[in-house]
């Protein structure tokens, strides 16, 4: 057993017992982690506050070699985003990129997801007005793409032959664009023009955002739905990301 400190964010918490919680962490150096913090729950517990989900801090671990759960033996609070928690709109969002982190990266040190992660929280919780929604599309893109996911815009996924630019036949299950020979009549999610040029932006994050009303919104939150389910959920439930989409908030 060895102690590791390492920077982290809280991506979930479980209560364990009357006085302690299972803790999952997306850390810089050790990858995606659980440990048990022993005593958090107590009214005077050494970690007070700290382990808030989405909180970012220090975090000290004993990690213990071909085990699956480690021991929080501290968590340094640096930053709790609050404005996260102010609106559903950010909240939700927020918590798609922490499953997605939570249930895909890799158990293993994997330092751009780390920092995807962190970087896409701060960008959400300052996001302003109408640039929440196509800001959440786009951090959403961006984390499947730096697990190794992002899908293929400007090339044929089947034979490699360049897709012109113009409408395109998407396949969700074969992770991008579609040329016309492979297309046929019936190949993959037809995406117009202006929606494809909207989803290349939002796959480029030095882009600008593009100006996504109510329905075109939708459309793409439903195709990254669709895009996350066949490559990386393997027929897991994402909570998070079934309550982005549908959007419950929005019928009250």
């Amino acid at each position: 057993m060895s102690l590791v400190s390492t920077p982290a964010l809280v991506l979930s918490t479980l209560k364990y017992s009357e006085s302690s919680k299972i803790v999952r962490l997306a850390t810089r150096d050790l990858g995606v982690q659980s440990a048990i913090a022993k005593g958090a729950r107590r009214p005077r517990s050494r970690f007070g506050a700290a382990l808030q989900v989405l909180s970012e801090g220090h975090a000290q671990l004993y990690v213990r070699d071909h085990r699956e759960l480690h021991t929080l033996a501290a968590f340094d609070l640096a930053r709790v985003p609050v404005r996260l928690a102010e609106d559903l709109e950010r909240y939700a969002a927020a918590s798609v990129l922490a499953e997605l982190m939570a249930r895909f990266a890799p158990p293993e040190a994997h330092p751009e997801s780390f920092e995807m992660l962190r970087t896409g929280l701060a960008a959400l919780e300052f996001a302003e007005g109408e640039t929440v929604r196509a800001l959440g599309i786009r951090v959403a893109w961006e984390m499947v793409s730096v697990l190794g996911f992002g899908p293929a815009l400007d090339a044929c996924v089947r034979d490699g032959a360049p897709v012109p630019a113009g409408a395109v036949a998407f396949s969700a299950p074969e992770g991008g664009a579609l040329c016309a020979a492979c297309a046929g009549p019936a190949g993959g999610i037809r995406l117009p023009a202006g929606a494809r040029v909207d989803l290349q932006q939002l796959l480029d994050a030095a882009a600008p955002l593009p100006r996504l009303d109510a329905r075109n919104a939708a459309a793409h939150e439903r195709l990254l739905g669709r895009y996350v389910r066949w490559h990386l959920a393997e027929g897991a439930e994402l909570p998070a990301l079934e309550f982005w989409t549908r959007r419950p908030w929005r019928h009250r």
